[in-house]
């Protein structure tokens, strides 16, 4: 049985935990960020590991994670891929260590497409961006045009030159005159 394959990348995404400086400091001694998006290599193995570790910093690699295009969503990847700055976008979240130790920022997906980004945000979810290398830009804006159909703007009648019609449908007409039926008689 042949299975239909979507074009698809992996990548490995490194995040950084880091001293805050300044005057947050004080209510936040640590802070998590995206540090990249990569691709990933055989190399980096399947497990999650530590790859630095100072007084001032941390660095995590989380390998093996799939980017794929879907049809569906080629507007969504032709509005990154025509962006001033095309990226991937990251959705990870803080998870206890099993160990008991400091919470770790853990990637849940990674994608390349404005609408998923915007789906995450909207369900309050930490999102961070870095920028996509050319290659990856070309291969989405490649996947866009082949798939992406821009919906034709239907010019819309302006307001002025609509059909009066009353709650129920019935038109209407308007009169500038300045008689009134029913008007009270004056005094």
């Amino acid at each position: 049985m042949s299975m239909s394959t979507r074009p698809q990348i992996d990548v490995a995404v490194l995040m950084r935990k880091e001293a805050v400086q300044g005057p947050m400091a004080r209510w936040q001694a640590w802070r998590w960020v995206l540090a990249d998006v990569v691709p990933n290599e055989a190399g980096f193995g399947t497990a999650p590991r530590s790859l630095r570790q100072t007084e001032t910093e941390s660095l995590w690699l989380y390998p093996g994670w799939p980017v794929a295009l879907f049809t569906d969503d080629a507007e969504g990847y032709w509005l990154n891929a025509t962006s001033p700055t095309p990226c991937y976008f990251v959705m990870w979240r803080l998870i206890d260590a099993e160990d008991g130790s400091e919470p770790l920022a853990v990637p849940q997906t990674v994608s390349l497409s404005y609408h998923d980004a915007g789906r995450w945000l909207d369900a309050q979810e930490t999102v961070e961006t870095v920028p996509a290398p050319a290659d990856v830009v070309a291969w989405i804006q490649g996947f866009a045009e082949q798939h992406y159909v821009p919906e034709e703007k239907k010019r819309q009648r302006p307001q002025s030159f609509q059909r009066l019609t009353d709650r129920f449908g019935q038109p209407v007409s308007v009169s500038t005159d300045s008689k009134r039926k029913g008007a009270r008689p004056g005094p």
